[in-house]
């Protein structure tokens, strides 16, 4: 902690710490039992970010997904919203690298600072330092669409299909959106249900990288509301969510993908 400065400091440093206990945690438990590893990992976690979080901005509000919402985060002008480990269904498999910790920071009606450690890859994306992204796409590359593994929206096969693009599976939301930014994906859509921890951490630094982020309706993503719901999300490269936004206009179906966290 010696090294924190600013606040784009404190989400990278405190997301890589976060995940190295992951990790320490994740090779001393191992995987007979994935349900008290799962558990184990997210309080984990938690209790690192949020105690590290009280030290260090105390006047602070914080919304976790393992937390307790009291909602006085609503009258707050600075809250950290932390997603202390998403995907952990992949983290409770054995060599699964999908899973990450959020650390986002919203200010005034706004993403500040944030976050994106992938601990098992060895890396941390965080406002500090965005990912450089070419200024264009390899010419004849086929499009590919990261989507969550285990429910993955009915319209974005037939956006595939329609685009001639490739499906990529992948688990936590973070490391679908951390492909879209190391050029390994070209667009991560979801619809069905995520809230606002899913998405706070790697939209702060999908936009800081140049990439485009809002709802599938083209609507702004906001943060720090009453319900922390925020059940879809397109993140794309600018100069294509026109063209996606349309697709998904023309040939979503929506009605039946009731809420769920995740994706």
């Amino acid at each position: 902690m010696k090294s924190i400065r600013n606040d784009h400091e404190v989400a990278r440093d405190l997301a890589s710490e976060a995940g190295q206990l992951l990790l320490r945690l994740r090779a001393r438990h191992g995987f007979d039992e994935p349900e008290v590893l799962r558990t184990l990992g997210d309080r984990t976690s938690h209790e690192f970010l949020f105690s590290a979080l009280g030290r260090l901005r105390p006047s602070d509000a914080v919304l976790s997904e393992e937390g307790v919402d009291d909602q006085s985060r609503l009258k707050a002008r600075r809250v950290w919203i932390i997603d202390p480990l998403d995907g952990t269904r992949e983290f409770s498999e054995p060599g699964r690298t999908d899973w990450a910790v959020h650390v986002a920071l919203w200010e005034n009606g706004e993403l500040v600072a944030g976050a994106v450690a992938l601990p098992s890859q060895g890396s941390c994306l965080s406002t500090v330092d965005p990912p450089w992204l070419p200024e264009e796409r390899p010419e004849g590359q086929r499009l590919r669409i990261t989507a969550s593994r285990t429910r993955p929206p009915a319209f974005v096969q037939r956006m595939a299909t329609q685009m001639g693009a490739e499906v990529v599976p992948m688990g936590s939301a973070g490391a679908k959106i951390c492909a879209v930014m190391l050029g390994i994906a070209d667009i991560y859509v979801h619809a069905g249900g995520q809230y606002e921890w899913d998405s706070a951490a790697p939209v702060a630094v999908a936009r800081a990288a140049g990439l485009h982020a809002s709802r599938i309706d083209g609507s702004e993503l906001r943060y720090n509301v009453a319900d922390p719901l925020l059940p879809d999300i397109l993140v794309c490269r600018s100069e294509l969510s026109g063209m996606l936004l349309a697709s998904i206009r023309d040939g979503a179906d929506l009605d039946s993908a009731g809420p769920h966290a995740g994706g």
